[in-house]
């Protein structure tokens, strides 16, 4: 068994915004093997600025990796908590190999194109104008669930987005969720909750900054609508430390991006955690390449959750790579009947 690895930027379509800033460009890490003739896949999806594992010595570990595959899966993927973006391309690409199909991890009614997920219509920050566009757009496309990037813009013409929405649809038709990215702080996040709550919102991700356990457990405890953690996810490692967190904040839901929390493995161990303490959760995407999202979603298939997933990120790219997944009312399917996946061009990474 051999591997190796191939660096990879993939450029926005359009720079897309959020309360850290825009982006243009998304950095990501291929993880190849080989074994038995075979080529296997996997994606590092490491996101600089936000990601526990962005490191000065990134290569370095993932070089460390390839010279020491055969130690297996399981083994790496302990040695390399402190890593969650490796931990996960190294989950990808051991299935990968291991599969008939190496673009197949988790077989199932998804993969076979008979179901799909729903998921929510992602509207990105930007000047009013441009998000009542895209808000406009996501429910024409049939999305019944709409999530809303907020902290960037003015607070008031935030609030007239929502009321745009609610004017012409009520809770039951479009749900809403709203993601602050910890752009409120500590001082007015609860005011902000309760003038947001008026709007009938699913929930809000992360209204303030990790690392502020003892302010977000007061706002879980106070706040007029459901908190979901998001980032302060990110860089706790340790199964007693995930346990911890959950139990002191107690959030109403919990939000996993496989490539964040230490893939598959890692986010298990989270949801195990929420159940037990009653704690919602659903499963996003961080901005991989369709490699990255085709494992997530072929994974968040087999949770047979109910619940909309943020899994619709795949087009935002021009240099993506073809794949089955489809986006489709509301939903992402797996179009069967379509030969997108380059294998040559996939598995020999010649970018």
């Amino acid at each position: 068994m051999k591997a190796y690895f191939k660096k990879y930027i993939l450029q926005f379509k359009n720079p897309s915004g959020t309360s850290r800033g825009m982006m243009t460009e998304k950095e990501t890490y291929f993880l190849i093997i080989e074994h038995n003739g075979k080529k296997g896949i996997g994606e590092c999806g490491l996101f600089r600025g936000l990601s526990h594992d962005d490191k000065l010595d990134y290569s370095d570990k993932l070089q460390w990796v390839c010279d020491n595959i055969n130690l297996g899966k399981d083994v790496l993927w302990e040695m390399l908590r402190d890593w969650p973006s490796i931990q996960f391309g190294i989950e990808q690409a051991f299935l990968s190999v291991e599969s008939s199909d190496p673009f197949i991890l988790f077989p199932s009614r998804f993969t076979d194109g008979q179901k799909a997920i729903s998921i929510n219509g992602l509207v990105w920050m930007g000047n009013p104008e441009f998000m009542k566009q895209q808000i406009d757009d996501k429910i024409a496309q049939g999305f019944n669930c709409i999530k809303l990037k907020i902290g960037a813009i003015d607070f008031d013409q935030e609030l007239a987005l929502l009321a745009h929405i609610r004017a012409h649809f009520p809770e039951e038709v479009i749900e809403i969720r709203v993601d602050a990215n910890g752009g409120f702080d500590k001082t007015n996040a609860l005011d902000r909750m309760l003038q947001l709550a008026e709007y009938k919102l699913h929930s809000i991700e992360q209204p303030i900054k990790q690392n502020q356990t003892d302010s977000m457990a007061d706002l879980c405890l106070k706040a007029p609508l459901p908190i979901a953690l998001d980032e302060e996810l990110i860089g706790v490692v340790n199964y007693s430390d995930k346990e911890n967190l959950l139990q002191k904040i107690k959030p109403q839901y919990i939000i996993l991006k496989p490539s964040l929390v230490g893939g598959f493995k890692g986010s298990a161990e989270w949801i195990e955690i929420a159940n037990k303490f009653g704690i919602g959760w659903w499963i996003t995407s961080a901005l991989e390449s369709n490699i990255g999202l085709n494992a997530i979603a072929q994974w968040t298939f087999t949770l047979e959750s109910n619940m909309p997933q943020g899994l619709g990120t795949g087009g935002l790219f021009t240099n993506n790579f073809n794949c089955p997944l489809v986006v489709k009312n509301g939903h992402l399917w797996c179009n069967v009947n379509s030969d997108l996946w380059d294998e040559n061009q996939l598995l020999n990474i010649h970018l």
